[in-house]
């Protein structure tokens, strides 16, 4: 309150943290720009809502709004176990796919180790490595991809993490299995290697297998995150789960708050791995793809430069230009995410959405 001294301080660390920015609501850029209305292609969320027969389940889940969830997700972990072939030591879950990462943070990382991520990539990295107070070491990336190599010239006996988004966000850009391989070889075995799958339904190169059935079995160190935030449209829910040996699981869960994932969310993610869901999952996934590629040859043709992505997205490395094209597009009604004298990232929208921004874009 005004007047008053302030009582307590904040870490010293907490002052020059940079701050996480979501992409701006249709809502405030329509207002911003004195619009009737203007839609959001800047969070990768899905466009299409939750899946239909999911939310049957999560009305039918309100009713119980007045009890603590289970504290494990017990039921959950194992339906996702059985998915992916393993068993329930070997699965937890967390407030997306983000929570386990900040957690995987406060389990490994002390003071003064090193946290190797390629950059740029997840705008998260930075954050968590400085509230960790430690070292970031990037690696840039070579025509929009992953140098592998690099990364694995960047480890070093301090290194404690390597965190490989792929898809990365924001190029869409993915490492393929093999390449997986080849750089957890030349790892110590002391260092986790964390492998964010977030946009893992949406890949269709075939040099990207499953990390669970080709690289956890070989590489006790590696450990896949994923989430329910993006095919499945639950981002609003927030639940994400990791996948790894059981002694990187417990680690990760012993630092998670208590009942970290609500019940609603529990029951939505249950209900998502049901037949019937899969079957309207993969219906969606489909669409989206063909509007990637639909989006992407439109881009190019009209002579603006775009990235080949395996996400629900396309990144336009527009440099110096990206502010300005940000602007236009957003004083059009189409609220994009922009990054500053390197790019601007497209969320993948509904055939309508898609055809506004295009429209809006026009020709370079």
């Amino acid at each position: 309150m005004e007047g008053l001294s302030v009582a307590g301080q904040p870490r010293a660390v907490v002052d020059g943290l940079p701050q996480y920015k979501p992409g701006k609501s249709a809502a405030q850029a329509a207002a911003d720009h004195d619009l009737t209305e203007a839609i959001k292609l800047a969070s990768n969320e899905s466009s299409y809502g939750p899946l239909p027969s999911v939310i049957k389940a999560i009305s039918d889940g309100a009713s119980l709004l007045n009890r603590y969830p289970d504290h494990r997700g017990e039921a959950l972990r194992e339906a996702i176990a059985k998915k992916q072939e393993t068993s329930a030591e070997c699965v937890t879950v967390g407030c997306g796919s983000v929570g386990l990462l900040q957690q995987a943070y406060s389990a490994y990382v002390d003071a003064g180790d090193e946290v190797v991520y390629p950059w740029r990539s997840f705008e998260v990295h930075p954050i968590f490595s400085a509230i960790a107070q430690a070292n970031a070491v990037t690696v840039p990336l070579r025509d929009q991809a992953f140098d592998l190599d690099a990364v694995q010239k960047a480890v070093t006996a301090k290194t404690k993490l390597v965190i490989l988004s792929t898809p990365n966000n924001p190029t869409g850009t993915v490492c393929g299995t093999d390449d997986l391989k080849n750089l957890l070889s030349g790892i110590s075995e002391n260092v986790v290697v964390i492998i964010d799958e977030a946009y893992l339904e949406f890949v269709t190169d075939k040099s990207v297998r499953n990390p669970v059935k080709e690289i956890l079995p070989e590489f006790p160190n590696a450990v896949v995150f994923r989430t329910f935030s993006k095919a499945y449209g639950l981002a609003n829910l927030r639940v994400g789960y990791a996948i790894g040996n059981s002694e990187i699981i417990g680690a990760i869960d012993k630092v998670a708050l208590p009942f970290l994932v609500n019940g609603l969310a529990q029951t939505a993610v249950l209900a998502s791995l049901e037949k019937e869901a899969e079957r309207e999952l993969w219906d969606r996934v489909g669409e989206v793809i063909s509007e990637r590629q639909r989006v992407y040859d439109v881009l190019t043709a009209d002579g603006w430069p775009v990235t080949r992505s395996q996400a629900n997205f396309l990144w336009l490395p527009l440099q110096g230009e990206a502010g300005a094209v940000f602007q236009q597009l957003e004083s059009s009604g189409i609220v994009t995410r922009p990054f500053e004298n390197e790019g601007i990232r497209v969320t993948i929208g509904t055939p309508d959405e898609n055809d506004r921004f295009l429209d809006a874009i026009g020709s370079r």
